[in-house]
């Protein structure tokens, strides 16, 4: 681990902005929305999740309509969380990684649905820069600039709903896909 801190202090401040044009979360459809016809026991996976997410186009779970190596999710907690800013830090630390690998999927038509898939976390680095709620929606800005030979990296930033930056995130990625050859016609 490296590890790097700080106290708050004055100097310099600027920030990439956030995208223009981002549909409000409230007007995206919920995760249960997206997951009609899926087996209750299936569908508990992500409705039980501490986080709700809002996808932008749509989360790639079961198909994938977009193939584009980006993509935004809103996200906050399903409840309210102590004002501690060290608990709000923490929890998003956790909800950097739960759709930062999307954008390298997407990329290649590739739902989390497909039989065989195997995805795991390589190295996850994640950088604080100002102090945001997560109990309150954040928009996570998530890009893939490269994927080849089974790895892929994922750039992410997150907003707060006001635009402020609150982290960025980089994590790369193992991705294997089931040999066609070895699948039982």
């Amino acid at each position: 681990m490296i590890a790097s801190f700080q106290e708050e202090n004055p100097g310099l401040d600027h920030q990439e902005p956030m995208p223009d044009g981002v549909p409000d979360p409230d007007s995206l459809p919920s995760v249960e929305d997206h997951l009609q016809g899926v087996h209750p026991m299936s569908k508990r996976l992500f409705t039980d999740r501490p986080v709700e997410l809002r996808h932008i186009p749509s989360p790639i779970y079961l198909s994938v309509d977009e193939t584009e190596p980006r993509q935004a999710v809103w996200m906050r907690t399903r409840g309210p969380l102590p004002d501690d800013p060290l608990l709000h830090r923490a929890a998003l630390a956790y909800m950097s990684d739960l759709s930062i690998q999307e954008p390298i999927l997407r990329a290649h038509g590739v739902p989390w649905a497909t039989p065989g898939l195997k995805v795991a976390s390589l190295d996850h680095a994640m950088w604080w820069h100002r102090f945001g709620r997560v109990d309150e929606w954040v928009l996570y800005v998530q890009a893939s600039p490269s994927a080849r030979g089974g790895r892929g990296l994922g750039l992410g930033r997150i907003y707060a709903q006001d635009g402020v930056l609150l982290a960025s995130v980089a994590q790369e990625v193992m991705v294997r896909l089931p040999d066609p050859a070895s699948t039982p016609a």
